[in-house]
């Protein structure tokens, strides 16, 4: 185990921070929370088009709230302050080697990360509710994305990232389960579902005109 958690530490060191204080600022833009209030509402949209029935659209907003409450606040309330596994940028062996941006370093407490499982768990919801590949390409890689800027950023361990990804697999999975047995998804448009897409895209691109414009 020991191993492994040194090997952990090293792995992160690789993959935090660069040389470029633009891509600090786009990292920095694509980690906050805020930035993907258009997709979820793009999301939202696609799922109030389909499901005209209001009993329907509440049901799928429950199942969301679901996976954040599983996937993310659990993990916050709960599993950081049990585990107490120190962030990189607060770990007293490596904490003085981390690579921050603006100084930022997170809670105390990292293991696991509710970003990776949060994204994960609402991506493999929407994924396996809406049945579009290009949906769940966009998807998946948004919430991988997200995970790669808690490492960038230093204020995860792959590890962390790792277990997130799973715990919020399995979150996302039992929820559209249990979905599922509730009522019978609807079918949805294809065309409707390359609106998160753009969205989405669109998003990324706010990301970097805005760091420009700081950087500049």
């Amino acid at each position: 185990m020991e191993e492994i958690i040194q090997f952990d530490k090293q792995l992160l060191l690789m993959l935090n921070g660069s040389d470029s204080t633009f891509l600090d600022w786009v990292v920095m833009t694509l980690t906050n929370a805020k930035t993907w209030i258009p997709l979820y509402l793009s999301l939202l949209y696609v799922v109030i088009k389909t499901n005209r029935n209001l009993r329907e659209v509440l049901l799928i907003l429950a199942a969301a709230g679901l996976c954040v409450l599983l996937a993310g606040t659990i993990d916050d309330e709960i599993v950081k302050p049990l585990v107490a596994r120190w962030r990189p940028g607060h770990d007293p062996e490596i904490g003085h080697l981390v690579d921050t941006v603006d100084d930022y370093r997170g809670g105390n407490y990292g293991f696991f990360s509710a970003h990776a499982s949060n994204t994960f768990s609402l991506a493999l919801f929407f994924s396996l509710l809406m049945r579009q590949r290009l949906l769940t390409i966009g998807l998946v890689s948004w919430s991988l994305v997200n995970c790669w800027t808690r490492m960038y950023l230093g204020v995860h361990y792959p590890g962390d990232i790792t277990v997130g990804l799973i715990w919020g697999a399995l979150v996302g999975y039992f929820v559209y389960r249990l979905y599922c047995r509730l009522t019978i998804p609807a079918q949805y448009e294809r065309r409707l579902t390359y609106i998160p897409i753009a969205v989405l895209l669109l998003s990324v691109v706010y990301a970097m005109l805005r760091s420009w414009i700081v950087y500049c």
